[in-house]
């Protein structure tokens, strides 16, 4: 057994014995006389870690009994609950989720900031913010989404929005439940929770933790696929006194995926079905160990301290026969041919073999004041905090000379740091039914990069930015609110895009930059209704794109963009509008995004020599030119749901995804035959699956559950029960969406 496994091994069995103690200490607590600690019935442990409720602008909540209601298994379900949110589908795990907020192009939700419990959790969100890594939907309580002024508190990805994920809360007696499902295409699902708080232990007021494991498996969209996911994490709570608490958390991830790959051409999608997928011997394997640490000190009741710490290093091995595209020629001519007229292939006998071999570790601190104070004669609320953080990444890929290779000739062996300092300060002032919340955020990052295979070529570069913003509230009924938010959108750039390989020089790319504003309105017209409609505008100075998003492999370019639209939330409860026992219910989220334009066309970044690649004609990426509607920014997004539930435990409903049609390319192109006649290699390109318009789609999903017993419930679901088919993606060749998956199981509480 390694030292991981055995460090794993030794954490679970640690949290199985607390367990196991906190429910003999459950039992024996009820003759207080006989032993010195009990469990704590009055006790208050409740955990602050909501922060949506708190927030002037635009914010979504998925709560708990939404997840669980909906059976919701992967991170793109959950999110498309949300208006403003557009999330495509990969792999049909939610392994690497590609989520885009506000028109943001969601490949590798490069523009998303990720939190959990309000602390970042990517493994590089200064240096490499591509999210290959999301721990099982299965093990959050909740998740809020912030799109508004509000991001300054946070940071450093400001532009379009920010995910929160909720780890589930301490309950105070100890429990906790096992749940399994199955279903076709192999898939299992085993979930298991236990926790609770004890008071008078270790001369502490209170201590207790809780524990959560899940393993999932199963087949993905694609033929020769097949992945396995283990997580396990682990909570505990100190309250040291009345003024102090410690919260501790720790997170085991394994990934194993069998056939991870990219997409196909015209010819295989239409000739091969949609499944199809030749790469058979490609790997997909990660590990993830993360730490965070946080200290609340209480002042009094209006001034706290909130201390964070964190850590994590993550490590990901991909090895695969299909390095970007399926028109790549490193299995020979006659093999290119046979993908683009939609023949099998068999790439056993193709004897080459690439592993892309990453591993990354990050780790910060970030103490953050809470005050309510009057000190300028108005009710206020201060919010400031600073963050110190470092991350580091160690890249190697190496290129195998077999099939299945998993070793081969050094091609790329590069050190990369990101060390980033930030600050913020928001102060609320409360005046009557208006809030006004004038705030700033500065960041400062240091990039270095050392090329290890041209004798430790190193290059260095600076950015800093100020980040002004400013909301604003008035409810002038109980029933309504409405806010305004203004804020400077920022994203730094990766360490590869600022600092030459070759070279060591800086690269002339700056930071992302925008101008957001929203105003919208929160409104509870009656009991058992409550709706939201935002209006957003954001303006980008400066958007970097990757060259895959355009339908070809381009540098890194930058340009203006305009994304402008509206959201709508709404939901009504027909059991409490007319006081019934029964309760019909209906929700909508919907997303209209009219303008999601390129102002100016996306400048190529120059090569280490100062010329233009030969890829980018004009010095621009590929069909980029002003005036176009950005790609993968569909017009109209919406998830609505129809459903029926019971007191006694039962509940059944619909739900249906629309996602309308959308440009693969700067072109916007209608059919990949449109490529202009004189493109480089057009008969390629028109053929590879990369260029024409994604067009609109509706997915269906069912489900139902119900509660037989106090502690026992049982629950089915149909997802995508019409089995369309349907194209999600073109960026790296055609990838089709989620077949049909039928799933039962049971969720015992104890």
């Amino acid at each position: 057994m390694s030292y991981k496994d055995r460090l794993l091994s030794a954490f679970l069995l640690s949290v199985i014995t607390q367990g196991a103690v906190a429910k003999e200490q459950s039992q024996a607590g009820q003759d207080a006389n006989s032993m010195h600690y009990d469990v704590l019935p009055s006790v208050d442990v409740e955990e602050s870690v909501e922060r949506a409720a708190t927030f002037s602008g635009a914010t979504s909540v998925i709560d708990s009994e939404t997840l669980e209601r909906d059976q919701v298994f992967t991170v793109n379900e959950a999110l498309r609950k949300a208006p403003g949110v557009y999330v495509r589908d990969e792999e049909g795990f939610g392994l690497r989720p590609n989520i885009g907020i506000r028109g943001q192009n969601p490949f590798r939700s490069t523009k998303i900031l990720f939190l959990e419990d309000g602390i970042p959790f990517n493994f590089a969100p200064y240096g490499d913010n591509d999210i290959y890594y999301h721990p099982p939907i299965e093990r959050y309580e909740a998740i809020e989404i912030y799109k508004g002024a509000d991001l300054t508190q946070f940071g450093p990805q400001t532009l379009s929005g920010a995910v929160n994920y909720l780890t589930p809360k301490v309950p105070v007696e100890p429990g906790g439940f096992a749940s399994f499902t199955g279903g076709n295409r192999d898939y299992l699902n085993g979930h298991v929770r236990y926790g609770g708080m004890l008071k008078g232990v270790m001369g502490v007021d209170a201590l207790g933790g809780i524990m959560d494991f899940v393993h999932k498996e199963g087949v993905e969209n694609r033929d020769n696929t097949f992945a396995q996911v283990d997580d396990a994490n682990l909570k505990s709570i100190i309250d040291i006194d009345a003024r102090d608490r410690l919260t501790l958390r720790g997170d085991f991830y394994h990934q194993n995926e069998q056939g991870a790959t990219f997409g196909m051409t015209e010819a295989e999608y239409r000739n091969l079905g949609s499944r199809y997928n030749p790469d058979k011997n490609a790997s997909f394997i990660t590990d993830r160990w993360a730490a965070s640490a946080t200290h609340e000190h209480r002042f009094n009741d209006d001034v706290t301290l909130e201390t964070s710490f964190y850590w994590s290093t993550f490590h990901r091995y991909w090895w695969r026969q299909q390095n970007q595209f399926p028109t790549e020629s490193q299995c020979g001519a006659a093999y290119v041919q046979d993908r683009l007229n939609g023949t099998p292939v068999d790439m056993d006998t193709c004897n080459y073999d690439v592993g892309r071999l990453r591993q990354y570790e990050a780790l910060g601190i970030a103490p953050t004041l809470h005050a309510k104070h009057d000190l300028f004669g108005i009710e206020s609320h201060l919010d400031a905090g600073f963050r110190a953080h470092f991350e580091s990444q160690y890249r190697r890929m190496l290129v195998g000379n077999s099939p299945n290779a998993r070793n081969g000739t050094l091609a790329e062996f590069n050190e990369r740091f990101a060390q980033a300092y930030s600050g913020f300060v928001q102060n609320q002032f409360i005046w009557r039914d208006w809030t006004f919340t004038p705030g700033v955020r500065v960041e400062s990052v240091s990039y270095q990069r050392k090329n290890l295979l041209a004798n430790g070529v190193e290059g260095r570069k600076d950015i800093i930015e100020s980040l002004p913003s400013f909301a604003m509230t008035y409810s002038p009924v109980d029933q309504a609110t409405l806010f305004f938010g203004i804020h400077r959108g920022f994203a730094p750039p990766r360490v590869e895009d600022s600092v030459y390989n070759t070279s060591g020089g800086p690269v002339e790319i700056g930071p992302e930059l925008s101008w957001n504003v929203e105003f919208g309105v929160r409104a509870r017209p009656m009991r058992g209704v409550k709706a939201e409609m935002t209006y957003f505008r954001n303006d980008y100075d400066s958007l970097t794109v990757l060259g895959t998003v355009g339908g070809t492999d381009t540098p890194v370019a930058q340009g203006q963009a305009l994304y402008e639209g509206l959201e709508l939330m709404a939901r009504a409860d027909f059991a409490d509008v007319f006081n019934w026992t029964h309760n019909p219910y209906v929700q909508i989220a919907y997303t209209w995004l009219p303008t999601a334009e390129t102002i100016s066309a996306f400048h190529c970044l120059p090569q280490a020599d100062g010329t233009m690649p030969t890829s980018c004609p004009g010095g621009n990426a590929f069909g980029s030119t002003a005036g176009k509607r950005a790609p993968y920014a569909p017009e109209n997004l919406l998830t609505a749901t129809l459903g029926y539930s019971h007191p006694l435990g039962f509940d059944a409903h619909l739900e249906a995804v629309f996602v309308g049609d959308q440009f693969a390319d700067f072109m916007n192109l209608n059919s990949a035959a449109d490529l202009p006649l004189n493109a480089a290699n057009r008969d390629t390109l028109v053929r590879s699956g990369q260029f024409g318009k994604i067009n609109d789609y509706v997915v269906v999903n069912f489900a139902t559950s119900y509660r037989i017993q106090k502690n026992l419930s049982l629950h089915a679901s149909l997802k995508n029960m019409l089995n369309n088919t349907y194209i999600v993606d073109r960026v790296r060749g055609i990838q089709a969406g989620m077949p049909m998956l039928v799933q039962a199981g049971f969720k015992y509480e104890f």
